[in-house]
């Protein structure tokens, strides 16, 4: 169970990489004061959060509709992942995450907080896919269940913390702490990637020896 939790909240803080926000999140409001950014923080880390525990909880229904299995997604998952901390391996921030035209058009917006600072820059295809693929894991067990919710609502706290800090001035993020911080979350994202691309190729081999 605190293997888990550790693993959830690892990849979870590592996929929605807030601390890699703050620099477009000031460019996105230099005409507002820190209180206005203090409530957009607020309301984007709150919609953060319902958006990874609702796709955390219907990822599995969506997949029937669909007619995907969990092993397909795992393993597109995994791909989407690895782009994303290769990417921070490289001190950048990931277009799969917002794109520049993206950053640039909100910067035109009276208030970002739900989009695209929540979605897609915190709550992005990188940390859907990484919470649906947690909520997989978890079937079967109610704690394990309680720990993803649990881990979705302290990342998003600690995004919320890490914004509000940030709206006042992020004197103390410094390039060097900034490309350090990246990287270090690109490789532990990196293996999560690679775990669960192995656990969806041995789901897959299991199962077709079986047939």
């Amino acid at each position: 169970m605190i293997e888990y939790l550790l693993m959830a909240l690892g990849s979870l803080f590592a996929i929605v990489d807030p601390i890699a926000a703050v620099p477009a999140f000031l460019a996105m409001t230099p005409h507002n004061s820190p209180q206005e950014r203090v409530r957009m923080a607020r309301l984007a880390s709150a919609v953060t959060a319902g958006v990874l525990i609702v796709f955390a909880w219907l990822g599995n229904q969506l997949f029937r509709v669909l007619g995907v299995t969990i092993h397909a997604f795992k393993l597109a998952g995994s791909i989407v992942l690895l782009m994303v901390a290769l990417d921070m391996l490289r001190a950048q921030r990931s277009r799969v995450q917002e794109t520049e035209e993206e950053t640039g058009a909100a910067a035109e917006k009276e208030d970002i907080a739900i989009t695209p600072l929540a979605v897609p820059m915190l709550a992005g295809p990188g940390a859907i896919t990484t919470a649906i693929l947690l909520r997989h894991q978890a079937t079967g067990s109610i704690g394990k269940q309680i720990c993803l919710f649990l881990a979705i609502l302290a990342v998003s706290a600690a995004s919320y913390a890490i914004l509000r800090v940030s709206a006042h001035g992020a004197r103390w993020l410094g390039p060097i702490t900034l490309r350090l911080t990246t990287r270090i979350m690109g490789l532990l994202l990196a293996a999560i990637a690679m775990q669960f691309a192995l656990d969806a190729i041995k789901a897959a081999w299991t199962l077709t020896s079986g047939n």
